[in-house]
């Protein structure tokens, strides 16, 4: 008898329910978060295992590759739909839920999530450490600047080299504004310290990976967003066409379809929002600073009829594909649009 397996992963305990061919429970168990102690579970049962489904999550991919390696058939599910699908039943709970996630495995319904290698989640590591780190210099300098308002001493605007110096010309004199401003300009100098060193590993890092070196061609791409496209698509051969990369960011319009009822809306904003994040930025950049191309042509002629916000959107969802198939053919952006379908059609 084959058995499918659903997984319930929480912090220090997964649930465990199995199911026969028929969907009747077969047992259910729980054990500890570790790929070990599932190991060790999976390998007591007698029965042939067609397939064992956990949701996507922060231990998963860990899990996932433990029970690769151990030989069994894994599969993550995505998120959303398993979660809106366990919302149906009246009452949750963590074996409730691991009875859901197996049934929606025995059905099939459900959409698998690509788990990725080791070293693009060290670099996703990498760059969440460098964004953790700017944000909270961020709001440092804001909360400095909302302290000094109060007493009428504005700040206006300052490069980041100029801001300490700015801050101490304005207390100068004021033992209780020194006082509270001192302990936060030490803590900045030490962040933007740590700052400086996790950005030039990153444009080490880029500056050495040949995928990195193609995509950086294109105008408005620089180490961090062709790290960040890097680490989220991870295998360029999981998508079967270029264009399926925009969709799969949440750069395509939501559509909600019921009768004669059609409302397109917002971009769906699935997927991943840090690369989503980036390529925005790049497109930014690209409208504003890069170097003219047919795909700032193409922006430009749009946001004078749709506005340049949903240019920008437009621009940042085919910059996606065109970085996927420069990674997939090996070769540098191309900067007219003859070039480019040349090479397309070649």
């Amino acid at each position: 008898m084959e058995i499918y397996i659903g997984l319930d992963v929480s912090l220090a305990t997964t649930a465990i329910c199995v199911l026969g061919e028929k969907g009747k429970i077969v047992t259910e168990g729980q054990v500890a978060s570790a790929p070990d102690s599932l190991v060790a579970f999976l390998y007591e049962l007698p029965h042939d295992i067609a397939a064992i489904g956990l949701e996507a999550g922060p231990l998963s991919h860990w899990l996932h590759k433990g029970l690769t390696d151990a030989g069994f058939e894994a599969v993550l599910m995505e998120t959303r739909q398993v979660k809106a699908a366990l919302k149906a039943m009246p009452i949750k709970t963590d074996r409730r839920d691991a009875e859901g996630i197996a049934r929606l495995l025995q059905m099939g319904w459900f959409r698998p999530v690509h788990c990725k290698t080791v070293s693009s989640q060290e670099m996703r590591a990498l760059l969440t450490s460098r964004k953790s780190v700017q944000s909270v210099l961020v709001n440092l300098e804001l909360s400095l600047r909302g302290v000094l308002r109060n007493f009428g001493l504005k700040l206006g605007q300052v490069s980041k080299g100029r801001y300490e110096a700015r801050v101490r010309d304005l207390i100068a004199g004021n033992a209780m504004l020194e006082a509270a401003a001192e302990p936060i300009l030490r803590a900045r100098a030490a962040l933007r310290l740590e700052l400086a060193g996790l950005e030039k590993l990153i444009r080490t890092l880029a500056r050495e990976d040949p995928v990195c070196g193609v995509l950086m061609t294109m105008p408005g791409v620089g180490p961090v967003v062709a790290l960040t496209f890097v680490s989220a698509i991870d295998d360029p051969g999981r998508f079967r066409r270029s264009k399926d990369v925009g969709p799969w960011v949440g750069l395509t319009p939501r559509r909600h379809q019921s009768g004669e009822r059609d409302i397109v809306g917002a971009i769906t904003r699935a997927g991943d929002a840090g690369l989503r994040t980036a390529l925005y930025q790049a497109a930014t950049v690209m409208l504003h600073r890069g170097a003219p191309n047919w795909l700032k042509a193409w922006a430009l002629r749009l946001a004078t009829l749709r506005g340049k916000k949903r240019a920008t959107v437009a621009l940042a969802r085919r910059i996606a594909v065109v970085l996927h198939r420069m990674w997939r053919d090996g070769t540098g952006f191309r900067f007219t649009r003859k070039e480019a379908m040349a090479l397309r059609t070649a």
